[in-house]
């Protein structure tokens, strides 16, 4: 088998006393999260890889196109990439669909690395932005200024999509508003995407990849669940420790009004959706919700309950220990106490059943 494309970078980068040395290697599809406290590096690495930030001696490959191999560096022009800022950077003298075709001109043409251009109407309609084409930038919300951006950026036909906190600024309402159509996005056209972002919620819901960054360096990478499952990175703790998990619609419980949702490690019940059978869904679960029990409880309000095997615990304070658990070769963790650690005898190996009392569905 062809082993699958990647993009494969070594970025050594200096802005006045900062410094990025940064070496990655990633799949060439999805949605990979720059994610670190401000000044860790995740703007500049996206300007080094879009070439707006000289990387002396440094490599850059995404698939089969190699952008920088040493000093033969190609220009930020011929390189087959969108970016979004996190200013929406529209003409104002243009009209929406006078944007969006400023982009569409400039579109790659399809070649070995390049797919061919998605039409113009086609994209319009992903980002929903088919009553906007006659207004002028001036009278677009914030929210829709971000897709109409966001638009054009995709249709310049990139080989590869970067976006710098595209939904900053936003209201809560504008952000939620907008991320179904960057999933949607990304879903249909298959652009690998390097997205920034501090806020955690656009990461769990968005993100397959996880590039953790902290004073121009790579911390850790990998896949999104493991990274924020991982008790030797800081992502696994605190009161927002987390594990995000994929399932499948398995069914619906008319009578009780339940969706149910299959997994690795089992089945959940969540208040009923309007999802079609088979659809992929993603669920996060907080580490302070899930409880642990050493035998399966029946008399209970708590529906999720699932099997699953210690793997290791940390302290997190004096009082409490955080429990990284395989569920079906599914990490999640649980938030204890250290009294309950002794009472139930916990160590890696040993095999409880984990009660969610709380699941969010992220869609």
């Amino acid at each position: 088998m062809t082993a699958p494309a990647q993009i494969e970078a070594r970025l050594h980068v200096t802005c006045g006393d900062f410094r990025l040395d940064a070496e990655l290697s990633l799949p060439d599809c999805g949605v990979v999260a720059l994610f670190g406290e401000s000044g860790s590096g995740k703007t500049t690495m996206l300007r080094a890889i879009a070439g707006l930030e000289a990387n002396p001696g440094g490599y850059l490959r995404v698939g089969d196109s190699v952008w920088q191999d040493g000093a033969q560096v190609v220009p930020v022009h011929r390189r087959a990439l969108g970016y979004v800022f996190q200013e929406s950077s529209l003409f104002t003298h243009l009209s929406v669909r006078g944007n969006l075709e400023f982009g569409h001109r400039r579109a790659r043409p399809a070649n070995g690395t390049t797919p061919p251009a998605r039409a113009f109407d086609e994209i319009v309609a992903l980002l929903g932005i088919g009553p906007l084409l006659g207004r002028g930038v001036g009278r677009l919300s914030g929210g829709e200024r971000r897709r109409v951006a966001i638009a054009r950026a995709v249709l310049r036909n990139p080989r590869l999509l970067l976006m710098d906190e595209p939904l900053t600024g936003l209201d809560m309402r504008a952000r939620h508003e907008i991320l179904p159509f960057i999933e949607r996005l990304v879903a249909e056209l298959s652009i690998p995407v390097f997205y920034v972002s501090h806020a955690a919620d656009e990461v769990a819901r968005l993100a397959d990849q996880l590039v953790l960054l902290d004073a121009g360096r790579i911390v850790a990478t990998g896949p999104i669940n493991d990274m924020l499952t991982r008790l030797d990175l800081p992502l696994a703790h605190g009161e927002q420790a987390e594990a995000l998990i994929e399932a499948v619609v398995a069914g619906h419980d008319d009578e009780f009004a339940l969706t149910l949702l299959d997994f690795p490690g089992g089945r959940f019940c969540v208040p009923r959706k309007a999802l079609r059978i088979g659809a992929p869904v993603r669920l996060r679960i907080l580490a302070r919700d899930v409880s642990l029990t050493l035998e399966h409880q029946t008399d209970t309000s708590i529906l999720n309950i699932f099997p699953a095997t210690v793997e290791a615990i940390s302290a997190e304070n004096e009082s409490q220990n955080l429990v990284r658990l395989d569920a079906g070769g599914v990490p999640v963790l649980s938030q204890v106490t250290r009294k309950s650690t002794v009472a139930l005898d916990l160590q890696p190996g040993r095999v409880v059943y984990a009660q969610a009392k709380s699941i969010a569905l992220l869609a």
